[in-house]
């Protein structure tokens, strides 16, 4: 009897912000999705505003219309007939990319390049892009083993963080480091910072870097060794944090050019440079090849997140080793999508991570 109450009261038609160009978006209202079988409807409580959405809404690389929103956290209103694992009344946190395990890309564990990955299988309506700017979403069959239930001490905030901060420990573990490494992490943002702990937890010292004074104040707190201002790094500075003047990796989570330029240069021979920020096509920038060649250092990307490891950052978020509550200065009501996009977009002294509440 709950089952059909809960679900007689689900509404038609709901509030969504909808892209319909190049920093164009619109609150509209649109219909309610419907689901499957083998489906979810869940009602949002929160989404987080990624850099990648912005891009996207910002330069236009996907054609209108579309719904954005994929950090997204809410409630089970709506099951499908043959949904097992799932009822009314759970809070979830979604994952809007699963591959297929199977293909090429997967046997070798590239899996944002999956072309099963590559699409998106939550929804608000119009062409699958996340949809969390909504009141509801839709949550399809084939992203259903990416679904996470919130336990009951944790926040509808801190589900919404799963996603970011699996693509973090994602990046980490493409890292070959060991206890006592020394690391650059360049960019002390929401990601810089996640990175920066997720690191101190594995033992590793952190130099961490920034151009604004109170990130570097916070990186402390988040466990770096040392926080400097991005400007101000050079031989002295890496000789007095590492006492044989050379870094074991470094992490762009900043699309610096110069940050990856000043990263060959300090990291020793055999390791490694890990670019996360430089997702922009058709940049370019000279490199000394012989610096990756003679000195065996690796340059390598992380893009996106690893459904595989997803148990183990729900466990870093949720023990709160991670706590991600001290990351978020900014929420904004689903009217003001616009004003939250355009702020993460241009981050102030004082914002880091932005939430949007429908």
């Amino acid at each position: 009897m709950a089952k059909l109450s809960a679900v007689s009261a689900i509404p038609k038609t709901m509030r969504a912000v909808v892209y319909r160009g190049v920093n164009d978006l619109r609150l509209e209202t649109v219909p309610v999705p419907r689901i499957g079988a083998n489906e979810l409807l869940v009602k949002v409580a929160v989404c987080g505003v990624c850099p990648t959405d912005i891009k996207k809404i910002q330069y236009g690389t996907v054609p209108p219309p579309r719904i954005f929103g994929h950090e997204t956290a809410g409630t089970v209103v709506k099951t499908g007939a043959r949904i097992k694992h799932f009822r009314i009344g759970d809070r979830v946190a979604l994952h809007h990319h699963i591959p297929c395990l199977k293909c090429h890309f997967c046997r070798h564990r590239a899996f944002a390049q999956c072309d099963t990955y590559k699409r998106t299988g939550i929804t608000a309506g119009f062409e699958p892009a996340g949809g969390g700017y909504a009141e509801y979403v839709r949550v399809m069959d084939f992203v259903m083993p990416g679904v996470v239930k919130i336990p009951a001490k944790n926040s509808f905030d801190e589900g919404s963080m799963l996603e970011p901060v699996n693509t973090v420990l994602k990046a980490v573990k493409r890292l070959n480091l060991l206890r006592g490494d020394k690391v650059l992490v360049a960019g002390q943002g929401p990601i810089g910072l996640m990175f920066t702990k997720i690191l101190q937890l594995r033992g590793i010292q952190v130099l961490a870097t920034d151009l604004l004074e109170s990130r570097l104040k916070l990186a402390k707190k988040f466990g770096a060794r040392r926080a400097f201002i991005a400007s101000a790094v050079d031989d002295s500075t890496i000789q007095r944090f590492t006492n044989n003047g050379v870094l074991d990796a470094a992490i762009i989570a900043v699309p610096s050019d110069h940050a990856v330029k000043q990263a060959l240069q300090l990291v020793r021979g055999a390791g490694q440079i890990l670019l996360f920020a430089h997702t922009r096509r058709g940049a370019a920038v000279e490199l000394d090849l012989a610096s990756i060649c003679l000195d065996e250092k690796d340059l390598i990307g992380s893009y996106s997140a690893d459904f595989t490891i997803q148990s183990e950052v729900a466990r870093l978020v949720f023990s709160r080793r991670l706590d991600v509550r001290k990351l978020i200065t900014h929420r904004f009501p689903l009217p003001e999508t616009a004003a939250a996009i355009q702020l993460a977009s241009k981050p102030t002294e004082s914002s880091l991570k932005i939430l949007v509440n429908p």
